[in-house]
């Protein structure tokens, strides 16, 4: 598109609303675009979108291309590993043209039948348990929140949500009968659960604040309104839910914060009886735990940072949860135990340690831990479709940047591992076509942080000279950016971008204390090692400003504010997916979605002048700047979000203009958080990402 032929922006007319904490007025001109029902809102949101889609249409053709590659190197036609659970195997299949998985089983061949069928066309006695593309028909928008079957494989328990809002509709199938019972419960949140016996749902239901804040038990075949309220947490920093032990013998109600956990147990036999306390809520330590028999003894596992900052495994008895602890798993620094997933006969342990994810099998006899080694430097692991209580075999999960998504069925006994799949990637991937490495990064006060990279060998040796850069950043919640496949990401990597993640502070990669020194009064870290990562890349050879486009989202997303606002000359263009841009404004009120929970990680800026303060110093609305030239920046967001509202997002592009930024605004009208629903649907909105990357790049 030439110069001439490029549109005006739209420009959001200023309605200064002002606001006053702590002696500190803002006047904000683009408040007035939080009112989503105003036809004027909803006009500005629109003619954005008309705006990104004139100055993008040069990229259709690209667009197109990229999808294409995607769905070329997708086998559009294929099932997931079968998955045992009591007399069935359960798996999805996925049918050329559809853009839903389809929900299956058939039955096993006998009662030892742990080996997963591979089949070609459809297995004997194979049933269709919920057909996504046949519930989703005249729907923009479909999400499964709940889709469980219960332990005699009677009955369907299912939750939908079709507008993005992440508020689901549970409904309850006879399998038996292929009828649908009247049982129909509105507005719940998701990972609803049926009871072992079969005879009762427990839902969580949320507050205005979207914070899932209540417990319900519902019996089949009795009116909602009658649903008995197992649990409710009143204090607004808390969010609830709870969900069956796999031994089946518990639920177990859980309630936490960022910093703190509490949970209760409920004999399954007995939902009606009165949930006891495991350990009273302390503030700042979190637990979780795990129902074992252990010499006939029923117990408890529990994980905890109660004086470990990187957790320890203590074992309990479950009658008396609150007596003596048994050390199983010592605290050793450096070592984040993650989590624990109880069988019969032995444990999964979850760890951390050297900034990868580990796994190790955890014998009940003696406490000790044998780790499941694996040969690459970078790789993912964890369990994964492992429902049955007394499995002979574990399944798990691995890949890496360069190993497509490979299913395993491990024996514990022997150490043995069967690999049940590999992700197909059509059109002849060949892995040793593509490297990958860690680099590390030196930060501003002598912390080193590790930057992962991957690339096509053919292009030559990363570093060996500049060449085009994908940085993608997180940082926030001690979520962990690990090193997965992406077939998407292809599309980059044979055109000779290197994909790189800056492991910033904020994350778990290196532990909690990586955790702790990225949050609160210490979250500009989390900024300023994006940009010190930045600055390692294009200081050793790797890329140049000029080609180095950046790439975050939610929490992500106000990463990629505020290092646009930090550091605007080291990037060309950045890429913002449903950023957190408007920080300070959300999390100082208390009505909005999740602030109140969110306090924990941020600060309470509306209580506490310092942590307004800070805050205000880094909150990327209030701090795009006058006078400097910024990177071409695309925000991409969704009208329905409730985790992130769109009005963030808006609020920063206009105020980007006025500043005369070249920046973007793509709202899908029906989406959520995650984007747009469909396989097809997310691959097109992936390619339109990556083409407006590559067309910053220079590759278009």
């Amino acid at each position: 598109m030439t110069d001439s032929a490029i549109p005006a922006p739209p420009h959001a007319a200023r309605k200064v609303r002002s606001r006053s904490h702590h002696g500190d007025v803002f006047d904000d001109p683009y408040e007035w675009l939080r009112d989503k029902d105003d036809a004027s809102v909803v006009a500005h949101i629109e003619a954005e979108n008309a705006y990104t889609d004139a100055r993008t249409a040069h990229l259709a053709g690209l667009r197109e291309q990229i999808f294409q590659e995607i769905k070329g190197r997708t086998l559009e036609t294929d099932l997931s590993v079968p998955t045992r659970r009591g007399q069935w195997w359960y798996f999805s299949r996925t049918e050329e043209g559809k853009q839903y998985g389809i929900h299956c089983r058939a039955p096993l061949a006998s009662p030892d039948d742990w080996t997963p069928p591979v089949p070609e066309g459809s297995l004997d006695g194979e049933e269709v348990l919920l057909d996504g593309n046949a519930e989703a028909d005249g729907e923009e928008f479909f999400s499964l929140g709940t889709f469980e079957v219960s332990t005699d494989g009677r009955l369907l328990l299912y939750g939908v949500d079709t507008s993005g809002d992440e508020r689901y509709t549970l409904r309850v199938r006879d399998l038996e009968t292929s009828t649908t019972l009247p049982d129909v419960i509105e507005g719940t949140f998701a990972g609803a659960s049926l009871s072992p016996d079969g005879r009762f749902i427990v839902y969580s239901t949320v507050d205005d604040a979207w914070r899932p804040d209540k417990v319900w038990l519902h019996e089949l075949g009795t009116p909602v309104a009658d649903d008995a309220l197992l649990f409710h947490e009143s204090d607004d920093r808390f969010w609830v839910g709870a969900g069956f032990t796999r031994s089946d013998r518990f639920l177990v109600i859980g309630v936490g914060s960022s910093i703190t956990s509490e949970e209760w147990l409920l004999p399954a036999d007995d939902l009606r009886g009165e949930p006891r306390v495991i350990w009273p809520r302390r503030e700042g330590v979190e637990y979780d735990s795990d129902h074992a028999v252990v010499d006939g003894e029923d117990v408890l596992y529990i994980l905890h940072n109660d004086q470990a900052v990187d957790f320890e495994l203590v074992r309990v008895s479950a009658s008396d949860p609150q007596g003596a602890r048994d050390v199983v798993v010592p605290h050793r620094g450096g070592r984040r135990l993650l989590g624990l997933s109880t069988f019969r006969d032995w444990a999964v342990l979850a760890y951390r340690r050297e900034g990868l994810a580990r796994l190790g099998m955890l014998d009940y006899a003696d406490g000790t831990v044998a780790e499941v080694e694996f040969d690459e430097p970078l790789y993912s692991v964890g369990t994964a479709g492992n429902p049955e209580w007394a499995p002979p075999l574990i399944r798990l999960g691995y890949g890496s940047f360069v190993t497509p998504s490979t299913v395993f069925d491990y024996d514990p006994a022997t150490g043995e591992r069967l690999v049940r799949k590999q992700q197909p990637v059509l059109g002849g991937y060949d892995s040793a076509d593509y490297a990958q490495a860690r680099v590390w990064a030196t930060a501003q006060d002598g912390t080193e942080v590790p930057v992962s990279l991957v690339w096509k060998r053919s292009f030559g040796d990363a570093g060996a000279a500049p060449r085009p850069v994908h940085l993608y950043g997180y940082g926030s919640y001690e979520h962990s950016i690990e090193p997965a496949f992406s077939v998407a990401r292809l599309s980059e990597l044979d055109r000779g971008v290197i994909f790189a993640v800056a492991h910033v502070r904020g994350g778990g990669e290196m532990g909690r204390e990586w955790y702790e020194n990225g949050k609160l009064l210490a979250k500009r870290n989390t900024f300023t090692d994006f940009v010190d990562c930045a600055l390692h890349l294009i200081g050793h050879g790797y890329t140049s400003p000029d080609l180095l486009v950046a790439e975050g989202g939610s929490a992500g997303g106000l990463l990629m504010g505020a290092v646009a606002n930090l550091a605007p000359e080291l990037f060309a263009g950045i890429l913002a997916d449903v950023p957190f841009v408007d920080a300070l404004t959300t999390i100082l009120d208390p009505s909005l979605p999740l602030t109140v929970i969110e306090w924990d990680e941020w600060g309470d800026p509306l209580h506490d002048p310092e942590v307004y303060a800070y805050m205000k110093s880094y909150s990327p609305y209030e701090n795009v700047r006058e006078g400097v030239a910024y990177p071409r920046i695309l925000a991409v967001t969704s009208f329905n979000d409730t985790r992130v509202l769109y009005v963030e997002p808006a609020k920063w592009v206009a105020r980007l203009r006025e500043v005369g930024a070249d920046a973007l605004l793509k709202c899908e009208m029906v989406a959520g958080h995650g984007g747009v629903s469909g396989r097809y649907n997310a691959w097109r909105e992936r390619a339109y990402e990556q083409a407006w990357m590559l067309d910053v790049l220079g590759l278009a």
